[in-house]
């Protein structure tokens, strides 16, 4: 194992610190220019990004957003060929040997991929950026060198290993806490939002429960808040959870009447996973912040990198984030957690005491550097990503209404606009799926549409059984193009069509039969 890891050392050092990446989306490559070996920025530019603004279309960031196709073959076996094909220039074929000892880098053949479709390259377009988004190839790029040369435990004191190490993992978390106007010393490394949020809600709870044992929430939150609230349930906290309004925002007045001299947390998250709804929060901080002792904790795991975040302005005190909804590596996430005034948390995970002893075990450099990375530049690529998603997003919405009637747009239409929940009258939203199977969505929540009951959030906003059965998700992210969107809407179209030219509730829909009145044991 250490000669193994000695040999990816060295041939790392002699390639200039440079490996490949690759990362598998059929139209655009996120095949980092800084690590593909012989491939260096100006390759990247071949094919050129469909939305490089105009200030930075010459950078180095510029470079290395722009996109080209890609396509990608691992087979399992002693020696494996990975060949990356990307656009109109020389293709990388990177071979690990049987032990991993290293990496052979060859010249391929040129690629022949240039106008070849989704389709063509047998992976679907993917418009699920609420579920996950992949690896800015950027983020990557700062990740590389902490899995090879800068492999140091960060809470190794006594050598430069260690050093460098927790060196990096400062850096990040100020990176973090700069997209979120915090002090550095408020961030804490975690696995992710879900520990994040089972952290802040368990956490406050229990170190409080002496003195206070009520909690808010809503009816709408993330699974991982909701379950968390029910598990304080059974250690016998009392839960007020609030409904929604059509539009799924929280009424504020119910808010304030529900808090009680024993409350001692409200957890509401700040953009909706399902439906894009955001809510009121500094409104919501306004009001906690009247009443003395009560704590206020936001998901934001969906909001970070895509709206404006301020934790003193919005006066939170706790707050979850996520790195793998922003560009980011799965398995690492952060809390914010307020000093001044102090907040105190129970710990969940005992140890090691690492993150000021709130989450102990060994931080994972990579994924924390990864992490900072992604922050830093979504708070620089914030307004741009803005108002290319605006754009899509419209372009979508609009371009399914033109054609298809009976379409309900689940949400506030003033939430996020990446996030399209629609629902399709007299349409399963199973069936559909199965019918657009070139195009990655969801049913649901990525959490929980494995389930084949109607999502919880959408019967939250008063949605009736059969629409919320029919609605889907589309995720549009950074990486979307329009020519994808067009495609999108040009299949969901053809396919909603067919599939209530099939179903003898559109029938009676076009009649003007409202179908929620039908006495169904009559017929």
């Amino acid at each position: 194992m250490h000669r193994a890891t000695a040999a990816i050392s060295r041939t790392a050092r002699q390639a200039g610190n440079k490996a490949v990446a690759s990362a598998a989306t059929p139209r655009r490559t996120l095949a980092s220019s800084s690590s593909l070996g012989s491939i260096h920025a100006s390759s990247a530019t071949a094919g050129t990004s469909r939305r490089a603004s105009p200030s930075s279309s010459t950078s180095s960031d510029a470079c290395r957003r722009s996109l080209a196709t890609v396509a990608t073959n691992i087979p399992l076996g002693n020696t494996t060929s990975i060949p990356i094909e990307i656009e109109s220039e020389p293709a990388t074929i990177v071979t690990p040997t049987s032990d991993m000892a290293g990496f052979e880098i060859t010249a391929g053949e040129s690629s022949q991929t240039t106008g070849k479709s989704r389709q063509d390259l047998g992976r679907p377009i993917y418009l699920d950026a609420q579920a996950t988004t992949p690896v800015d190839p950027r983020v990557l790029d700062a990740m590389l060198p902490y899995f090879t040369n800068e492999y140091g435990n960060a809470g190794s004191k006594t050598h430069a290993y260690g050093w460098e190490s927790e060196k990096a993992v400062e850096l990040a978390r100020k990176q973090v806490a700069d997209i979120v106007g915090a002090d550095p010393k408020d961030i804490i490394f975690t696995s992710g939002a879900t520990e994040s949020n089972n952290m802040a809600i368990k956490g406050i709870a229990r170190f409080y429960k002496g003195k206070r044992r009520h909690i808010i929430t809503t009816q709408t939150e993330h699974k991982c808040v909701l379950d968390s609230c029910r598990v304080l349930q059974d250690e016998g906290f009392d839960v007020t959870y609030l409904p929604v309004q059509s539009n799924g925002v929280v009424d504020l007045k119910l808010l304030e009447d529900s808090i009680r001299p024993d409350t001692v947390l409200v957890s509401i998250m700040m953009v909706n996973n399902e439906i894009g709804t955001m809510q009121p929060i500094k409104e919501i901080g306004d009001i906690v912040k009247k009443h003395k002792g009560v704590f206020f904790h936001t998901d934001a795991a969906q909001a970070i990198g895509k709206v404006p975040v301020n934790v003193n302005d919005l006066k939170v005190d706790v707050m979850s984030m996520s790195g793998h909804k922003i560009y980011g590596p799965k398995g690492v996430g952060c809390l914010y957690v307020r000093r001044k005034p102090r907040v105190r948390l129970e710990p969940i995970i005992n140890g090691g005491g690492q993150e000021r002893g709130l989450r102990s075990g060994t931080v994972p450099v990579p994924l924390v550097v990864g992490l900072g990375e992604a922050c830093r530049l979504a708070k620089k690529e914030m307004a741009a990503d803005s108002a290319h998603i605006r754009r899509l997003a419209e372009r979508l919405y609009n371009g399914i209404t033109a054609e298809l009637t009976h379409v309900v747009r689940n949400g506030d239409p003033d939430g996020y606009p990446g996030c399209t929940n629609l629902s399709f009258a007299a349409v399963e939203g199973e069936s559909l799926l199965m019918s657009i199977k070139d195009i990655a969505v969801s049913s649901g929540s990525a959490c929980t549409s494995a389930s084949l009951e109607p999502s919880y959030v959408l019967r939250a906003l008063g949605a009736e059984e059969d629409m919320a059965h029919s609605s889907i998700r589309f995720g549009i992210g950074r990486f979307t193009t329009e020519e994808e969107v067009d495609y999108v809407v040009e299949k969901v179209i053809k396919s909603v069509q067919r599939l209530r030219d099939l179903s003898p509730l559109w029938e009676m829909l076009e009649e003007g039969i409202d179908i929620s009145q039908v006495d169904w044991t009559q017929h």
